[in-house]
């Protein structure tokens, strides 16, 4: 289902820390809220999500070890912490074997991955980005736990497609 649009993101060229901005429509005039690396050009690169003032509303990073094999993130928000895997072990594994198979990794092929995050306390479901079968990157995200402002999960989810392969 197609909901309505929540912004227009856009990520900076040229930087040398990562930053996405989300602006409110598509003349790309006015600001919402973004995403930018703490760090230059880094792997273990910790991210934070910032409103239109520039106050910090959460953070996320890659966890570079864990991801190996499958891929894990970490997503802080005020009052919670939680970790996002990629929901099938196997595919990602695949995925990875499949990339390193001569000629035949050069060939795209839209694996379909799916992250679940959980909080770290509890266990519960937190945020759902579920990548649609579709020649244009296309995701379902669900946020069942109010403590994620909107922001941070749209951060997130565009994350999860802009630097997942890194």
């Amino acid at each position: 289902m197609r909901g309505p649009l929540l912004a227009f993101a856009q990520q900076k060229r040229m930087k040398l820390k990562e930053e996405v901005v989300f602006y409110a429509d598509e003349s790309r005039s006015r600001p919402l809220f973004s995403f930018r690396a703490r760090q230059r050009l880094d792997v273990h690169a910790q991210h934070d999500v910032l409103d239109e003032h520039g106050a910090v509303l959460g953070s996320f990073r890659k966890v570079f070890g864990a991801s190996l094999l499958r891929s894990t993130w970490e997503l802080r928000v005020p009052g919670l912490e939680a970790v996002g895997r990629e929901r099938r072990p196997v595919l990602a594994v695949l995925r990875r074997v499949w990339e390193l198979i001569p000629y035949l990794g050069d060939v795209w092929v839209p694996f379909v991955f799916h992250f679940d995050f959980v909080d770290t306390a509890t266990g519960a479901p937190v945020l759902v980005s579920e990548r649609r079968k579709a020649i244009r990157d296309r995701y379902d995200v669900s946020v069942p736990d109010p403590r994620i402002d909107f922001r941070v999960a749209a951060a997130m989810a565009v994350a999860l497609d802009a630097l997942q392969s890194r």
